[in-house]
């Protein structure tokens, strides 16, 4: 992967991270509300984990990507996380902000599948792992 293709990923990992970054961190400001609209949407069940699922996907999986750690998992976890919020939430296709926003979601989608594809390229930590199992002969 060339200097351009591999700062590119690191582009792209973070710009696909910050939506969900943001996200994950308004969650945690307002868990008592987040947690009533879950519940309101009818579209998840035991709001309350479903918090705790988003929280942890939309932070932690989100630094995760952002670093290049497991990036391939990562991203085929977040795939599914912006598939099943598009359809869970957004799928209103009556209202045209839904309609904007599920088709956000998969756009999203597509953009972890290169990931999850390409992998996290050479600006990663899974890049930096396997450079240094290279050099001390393990394959």
């Amino acid at each position: 992967m060339t200097g351009t293709a591999s700062f590119a990923a690191l582009l792209g990992r973070l710009l696909l991270a910050a939506i969900f970054l943001m996200s994950g961190f308004g969650k945690l400001a307002a868990p008592t509300a987040t947690i009533a609209y879950i519940a309101s949407s009818g579209g998840m069940p035991f709001p309350s984990i479903a918090y705790a699922g988003a929280v942890i996907v939309e932070i932690g999986f989100s630094i995760a990507l952002v670093f290049g750690f497991h990036a391939r998992f990562v991203a085929v976890v977040m795939t599914l996380f912006a598939l099943a919020t598009a359809f869970a939430f957004h799928a209103h296709f009556d209202d045209k902000n839904q309609t904007i926003h599920f088709m956000k979601n998969i756009a999203i989608a597509g953009g972890f599948l290169q990931v999850a594809a390409f992998g996290g390229g050479m600006f990663s930590l899974d890049a930096r792992r396997a450079r240094r199992s290279a050099s001390l002969g393990r394959y």
